[in-house]
């Protein structure tokens, strides 16, 4: 199983990076302020307009195929530069063929949904457990209730636009629970809807933070392992988006980045004061709380879990990974059926 390496987050607008001696080496002015070795990080990922980064760290970057990420101050995705693609030609011709197949696409499509309800489910349901007194627990089971019947409906789906509604009809009972799961500071921590582009209240601040980094764990990942990003089964072509690590992602959402939002908010790690509202009504993380939000979610990607399907004990940072290889072995032939992570 592939070893846990660590993603180089910068944040500070006025840094430079360089490459010397095998390590990449964060400057502000003339000064040092950081240095990484390149043996020890499988990416890069830029917040905000950075002075840049020197061509020879770039080819290097290449060379070693670690994902160099550009995002805007507020998480929106600009662009990547990546090495060589890795894996046979066969591989992904065989992703293409299945991309252009729509019912081809929708069994795999299935999985990750069937994957995304199961997971939300459990998410709710381990509230209940762990949190009888604390949330309304009649409700939540409600809803967990409405995902049963819709994950069986996904299982005989074979259209995707009747598989994109039922995930739709599953993802609106989902959330509409969600705020039940928030068990400190619930007078600023108010979640009604999802909303994004730009998120308008604290949680989906943090929601959509959480799954800009999992989009960008979830492509590295696929790349990784000799797939292309950009052609998906559910999420269909669209210059620009990786629609493959959409896919994937769904059926990580809610039990990578939804919960370790919510712990975030219930260990009070982020309270109030680590965000700004813009004028425009917009709700962001300020500069330390972004800072304090990466070291957090590099930490929880080191704990260790059991894989369902494995049978292994593997960090949750490799939990894109080892789907992404399931996946390529599974359009290779060698496998029956995608095994969607399925977390309890």
């Amino acid at each position: 199983m592939k070893k846990l390496l660590n993603t180089l987050y910068i944040t500070k607008p006025e840094t430079f990076l360089a490459l010397e001696n095998e390590a990449v080496m964060v400057k502000e002015g003339d000064a040092t302020i950081l240095r990484v070795p390149l043996l020890n990080i499988e990416a890069i990922v830029h917040f905000g307009y950075t002075i840049g980064c020197s061509p020879a760290l770039i080819a290097e970057c290449a060379k070693r195929n670690i994902l160099i990420t550009f995002l805007t101050e507020n998480g929106k995705y600009l662009g990547s530069i990546i090495g060589e693609s890795k894996g046979n030609v066969t591989l992904r011709k065989e992703q293409y063929r299945i991309s252009d197949d729509e019912y081809r696409s929708c069994i795999y499509a299935r999985n990750f949904i069937f994957g995304k309800l199961h997971n939300s489910k459990w998410v709710l349901e381990r509230a209940t457990r762990d949190y009888e007194l604390r949330v309304d627990v009649e409700s939540i089971k409600k809803c967990t209730s409405q995902i049963s019947e819709l994950m069986k409906d996904v299982l005989d789906c074979e259209r995707l636009d009747l598989l994109r509604a039922i995930e739709g009809n599953a993802a609106h009972c989902y959330y509409s629970v969600f705020n039940e799961l928030v068990l400190q500071n619930k007078d600023f921590f108010v979640f009604k809807n999802r909303n994004r582009r730009p998120p308008t209240d604290p949680i989906n601040a943090l929601l959509s933070f959480a799954y800009v980094l999992l989009a960008a764990d979830c492509r590295h990942a696929l790349e990784g392992v000799g797939l292309d990003a950009f052609v998906g089964f559910l999420h269909r072509d669209r210059p620009g988006r990786a629609s493959l690590a959409l896919d994937l992602m769904e059926e990580l959402r809610s039990v990578i980045a939804d919960r370790f939002v919510l712990s975030l908010i219930n260990r009070q790690e982020i309270t109030q004061k680590d965000f700004r509202i813009t004028e425009s009504g917009a709700v962001l993380l300020t500069d330390d709380a972004r800072k304090k939000f990466l070291a957090a979610w590099q930490t929880r990607k080191k704990d260790v879990i059991t894989h369902p399907f494995l049978d292994e004990k593997i960090e949750w940072g490799i939990v894109a990974h080892s789907q992404s290889l399931l996946l390529s072995r599974t359009i290779r032939g060698d496998l029956d059926s995608y095994p969607v992570f399925l977390w309890k």
